[in-house]
């Protein structure tokens, strides 16, 4: 190539250049809801209790006049029965989701139906809590500490493996979540039976285990001493480990698991800015820093009287164990086999 040619090159190089680097840093906040004013709202399912979205939603209102948030709470593996249903009937009426079933964004991904973006501070989410490409990730990490009561229960007998939770004196006075409704305490029981073996598991049905679904009821119970321990603890625990009521351990001997609140927009979402707004907002420092439990972000700080997510001895590869279907399938069935169906299925707030 000659001097001229490469001359002539240089401008729409640098012009590329700069194209490529503004698509590359993501649209500020003013940018998006410029653009998200004249779609007016914003429509998305939250797995988990409504009230922390509901909470937030209303702080994005204030600071986004003109845009309403309409949101809807429940279990994830409801939620996104609904969501399917609007894709097949082509009549897609929520424009995001933010659930822990982090299988769904995965398979979502793969079929095509989810818009890639990268948000400002993306670059900042751990690696195994984000999508490469920008279709989904991580808004929050939540870990399944042990739980007890702190009124009923000794110092010297706080449970502090899974192999303490066989003890006699907490027979019929322990919960968790149903681990084959569940995905996170499914995730929680295979890393104990990897751990001890389904020998453990017959001990733990036969110290007569209570269940229930959502990991708010599990804090209600332990908080209020109708169950005084439980293994399947979630920051659904913290109101009441602030009020005194119980406390949380972090074990030294099993592994704690680790699961995500995952998030993506929609490829046909009917409010894509509006939606694309919300996620970068989300995702900020600002807002990450009161998400209630662990942020996705490694430079934002841990919650009060914690310390850092990855000083503790976790299990963090909650994404690659929901993708492995048959084993999901098994563990499930099996699980059942234990606890038995699913019982006073209600809502989670």
């Amino acid at each position: 190539m000659n001097t001229k040619s490469i001359v002539r090159l240089l401008p729409v190089c640098g012009a590329l250049a700069i194209l490529l680097s503004h698509h590359a840093r993501g649209e500020t906040l003013d940018e998006l809801y410029q653009k998200a004013k004249a779609e007016k709202q914003v429509v998305f399912y939250s797995g988990g209790p409504a009230a922390p979205h509901e909470n937030r939603a209303k702080l994005f209102m204030q600071q986004f006049p003109g845009i309403d948030v309409k949101v809807t709470g429940g279990f994830s593996n409801v939620l996104n029965e609904q969501i399917e249903k609007q894709m097949a009937d082509r009549k897609l009426t929520v424009d995001m989701a933010f659930f822990q079933t982090v299988q769904d964004f995965v398979t979502w991904k793969k079929q095509g139906k989810l818009l890639a973006f990268k948000p400002d501070g993306f670059e900042q989410i751990y690696p195994n809590f984000r999508d490469a490409d920008g279709a989904y990730m991580s808004f929050s990490a939540n870990a399944l500490t042990y739980a007890y009561n702190k009124a009923a229960v000794k110092p010297e007998d706080v449970p502090r493996s899974a192999l303490d939770f066989l003890k006699p004196m907490f027979a019929g006075k322990m919960i968790s979540v149903y681990p084959a409704d569940d995905d996170a305490a499914l995730y929680l029981f295979h890393l104990i039976v990897q751990k001890y073996g389904w020998s453990w598991m017959e001990k733990y049905t036969a110290n007569k285990a209570n269940y229930v679904q959502g990991h708010l009821p599990v804090a209600r119970s332990v908080a209020s001493g109708e169950n005084i321990v439980t293994l399947d603890a979630s920051s659904s625990v913290w109101p009441f480990r602030r009020e005194g009521k119980l406390e949380v351990v972090w074990s030294a001997v099993d592994e704690t698991p680790v699961f995500t609140l995952t998030g993506g927009i929609f490829k046909d979402a009917p409010h894509p800015n509006a939606a694309k707004l919300y996620v970068t907002w989300f995702l900020a420092k600002e807002q990450q820093a009161k998400v209630g439990s662990f942020s996705s972000r490694s430079d934002v700080p841990p919650p009060e009287d914690f310390k850092p997510l990855t000083s503790y001895k976790i299990a963090n590869n909650y994404r690659e164990f929901m993708v492995d279907n048959k084993l999901i399938a098994e563990l499930r069935k099996r699980m059942e086999g234990f606890t038995g169906p699913p019982v006073n299925k209600g809502g989670v707030r």
